[in-house]
């Protein structure tokens, strides 16, 4: 039987960048720089979805490199859509400027120079920090700058096609009435209030009229002005159902992914580049969206949020980088609570690049190794980090509010976690402890118990909860495990199971001793 070869190192990114490049070949296209785009939402605060988006596309830029092109990776800030809600949390005096371009709004916060720059910051910030390269894009730049006035001209030029095209694929018949561009109505700034009826081709300028719009859920007022904006200087910007196409044309994009819920707008676009800009469109992935916990998709409206910035402050960049580079299919649930597991899966993805963890099976080991060369952006470490396990140092930040650092330094010391104290420790145990601090449930890990093992921590609850302390835990525990036919290194990899939802941990008798008897005693019995 013939071993399948592996492609560049052998995970999900690596067959997508072949994929690419096989079709640009196909296509016959230039190769010299390869230019993949991520569209950054500038209208609410972007979530770790929003930075998801963009980290992928970076990953598909390493794996070009990687294979020997050069690539970049544009992210592009969509701050000319219109505002159509506030988001939760925000000042209700958004309430005037719904409907108009978000970098034309100021910032209610008064740090930036529009609303739009404030929430496209956010997202930058949070690529920063986790080590994203990019080459960064606005939308109200690159239309004042007439990048696009070309692609404008022709999508104008086919308008009627085009809405025709709209209604067949997606069943929208709006752009049969109207052309698919927005001007800024010079009257009151708003975009999408101001509706085009007529392109003068000769001159390149739209006329439109500015009446009552349904954005969102709510009726925007228009001014009634009728007015005419020049597509190579006026302000004003194409449909969704258009404007990809037109970047894609411009900037000459090989690579965008994109999310199940504008499929409708990819499928137009596809067919614009390809029937009216005479330009194929990039390569594509769909993904799915990030939900949380209760099932809801995360997102800006909704205010169940979860940002960069505050998950940095339970976590490391590579947590992030590792939840989103394990896989970019099927829906899932996110939350804080997944931290922990994510913090100690790089520790062991980790031990296993540097062969502390045997891993037999071959295709594992390579997927394996593959996904942290890409969590650390295909520049591994050459040597292995000190690993203390995520969720031992919350349970002791938990006992250690005063002198946190020093106090939990001292116990990883005693445990002989550690021989000395690292200013990279100090980094983790400040993490864990924001984590103790604003999240004090953990969730259950799903662990099989045969009944000797029932037995056995009936018999240690009734132990831990008695008044006096046994003598010697340690050997307590050892003994409930003998005189219950229990292994005991099985009985204790359960209690660290139970305990820190992993299969080891320090000297099992002095940790309980440090947690208290009393809450471990309660620990177990959720369990029986």
């Amino acid at each position: 039987m013939s071993k399948t070869k592996t492609i560049g190192k052998g995970i999900w990114i690596d067959k997508l960048a072949q994929e690419l490049l096989e079709r640009e070949k196909t296509l016959g296209r230039n190769l010299d720089l390869i230019k993949v785009e991520s569209g950054l939402g500038a209208s609410g605060i972007p979530h770790i979805g929003s930075l998801g988006d963009a980290v992928r596309a970076y990953g598909v830029k390493l794996a070009l490199e990687n294979f020997g092109y050069n690539s970049e990776l544009i992210a592009y800030s969509d701050d000319l859509d219109g505002l159509r809600k506030i988001p939760e949390g925000f000042p209700e005096s958004l309430e005037e400027h719904l409907a108009k371009p978000v970098s034309l709004i100021p910032d209610p916060f008064g740090c930036h120079d529009s609303y739009g720059m404030h929430m496209s910051t956010i997202l930058l910030d949070g690529l920063d920090r986790v080590g994203v390269k990019y080459q960064f894009k606005r939308a109200v730049d690159t239309y004042k700058n007439g990048e696009l006035k070309d692609q404008i001209h022709v999508i104008l030029q086919n308008s009627s096609k085009i809405g025709a095209k709209i209604s067949e694929l997606v069943g929208q018949e709006k752009f049969q009435k109207y052309l698919p561009y927005f001007p800024v109505c010079s009257n009151c700034s708003r975009l999408y209030t101001a509706e085009s009826t007529k392109y003068l081709s000769d001159e390149k300028k739209v006329l439109y009229n500015c009446h009552d719009a349904e954005i969102g859920s709510k009726i925007v007022k228009g001014c009634g002005h009728s007015g005419e904006a020049d597509i190579t200087k006026d302000l004003g910007k194409l449909a969704w159902k258009v404007e990809f196409a037109a970047r894609w044309a411009a900037f000459d994009i090989r690579f965008e992914a994109y999310g199940k819920d504008i499929m409708d707008s990819v499928k137009v676009n596809d067919w614009v580049a390809e029937e009216i800009l005479n330009c194929p469109p990039p390569h594509h992935v769909k993904y799915e969206m990030f939900l949380d916990k209760g099932g809801k998709k995360i997102s800006k409206s909704l205010g169940n949020v979860i940002t960069a910035q505050k998950w940095l402050e339970f976590g490391t960049p590579k947590s992030i980088l590792l939840l989103l580079y394990k896989r970019i299919t099927g829906a899932r649930e996110l939350g804080f609570e997944d931290i922990p597991s994510l913090m100690n899966e790089y520790n062991e993805l980790e031990d296993i690049y540097f062969g502390k963890i045997k891993v037999d099976n071959q295709a594992k080991l390579t997927k394996s190794n593959g996904l942290f060369e890409y969590v650390n952006f295909l520049n591994p470490p050459k040597e292995s980090s000190i690993h203390v396990n995520y969720r031992l140092l919350i349970e002791l930040s938990k006992i250690f509010k005063e002198d946190r650092t020093q106090r939990v330094m001292k116990k990883l010391l005693d445990y002989g976690v550690i021989k000395e104290t690292r200013p990279e420790i100090e980094t983790l145990i400040a993490l864990a402890g924001n984590y103790a601090d604003e999240f004090d449930q953990q969730d259950k890990m799903e662990i099989e118990l045969d009944e000797l093992i029932k037995s056995g921590l009936k018999e240690l609850i009734l132990a831990l909860d008695k008044e006096e302390e046994p003598e010697d835990l340690q050997n307590t525990i050892y003994q409930i495990a003998k005189s219950n036919d229990i292994q005991p290194k099985d009985f204790f990899k359960i209690l660290y199971q139970i305990i820190l939802g992993t299969s080891r941990g320090p000297k099992i008798g002095p940790f309980i001793s440090d947690i208290g008897r009393k809450k471990v005693a309660k620990k177990i019995a959720e369990y029986l």
